[in-house]
């Protein structure tokens, strides 16, 4: 299998930054969230099954998940949350496993939000935490996404603490008020240590 750096954070954090500078340098990047949604993409049997259990409400016209109306059900009920996280948490790292698999690059990321929380690390070689202040994740987030602070809260409570990340990392990245110029020299340094422990 491919050398694979996991890489975690917080919401709001800006793994997603991360991960792009990286493929600029052509480096391949599984993101598991873009996987949460292939799963669910119209036409695929899971989505019946939520359907089946959420009720139709939770499917848009167009036949895709409402994941406004998802997200308010399964943060305001943990059964509901962990109803569905046993139907897609297998079929994801399934498809993640395959993806690393297959990369083509002298080591891959593998992005994962919820790495430490669903033990996943077993999954990596590397583990990266792209690290900011919690009171950073709330603000970013509730620009980003136009929520309320209360509900980007209630969304962190059922994440890993900002602590329990880092004890996870090997290696953290700090994206605390830092230019993108900043952040481009950190990504760099780390692909260099990176294509070093994987051999290329």
């Amino acid at each position: 299998m491919t050398y694979t750096v996991g890489v975690t954070g917080g919401i709001g954090s800006g793994k997603s930054t991360v991960a792009d500078l990286f493929a600029e340098l052509g480096i391949v990047v599984v993101d598991a969230d873009v996987i949460a949604r292939e799963v669910v993409a119209p036409g695929e049997p899971v989505l019946d099954a939520i359907g089946a259990y959420f009720g139709p409400e939770v499917i848009a016209a167009d036949g895709s998940l409402n994941r406004a109306l998802m997200r308010e059900r399964i943060f305001e009920n943990a059964a509901y949350r962990h109803w569905l996280e046993a139907l897609l948490h297998p079929l994801i790292r399934e498809r993640m496993i395959t993806e690393c698999q297959n990369a083509r690059s002298a080591y891959c990321l593998l992005v994962v939000p919820l790495l430490v929380e669903n033990k996943l690390t077993d999954l990596c070689q590397r583990v990266l935490v792209v690290d900011v202040a919690e009171s950073t994740q709330i603000a970013r987030t509730t620009q980003r996404d136009n929520i309320a602070a209360a509900q980007v809260e209630a969304m962190m409570a059922t994440q890993a603490s900002r602590e329990q990340r880092l004890h996870a990392a090997d290696d953290v990245l700090d994206n605390n008020d830092r230019e993108l110029t900043q952040i481009k020299a950190a990504v760099l340094q780390l692909h260099q240590q990176y294509l070093a422990l994987s051999g290329a």
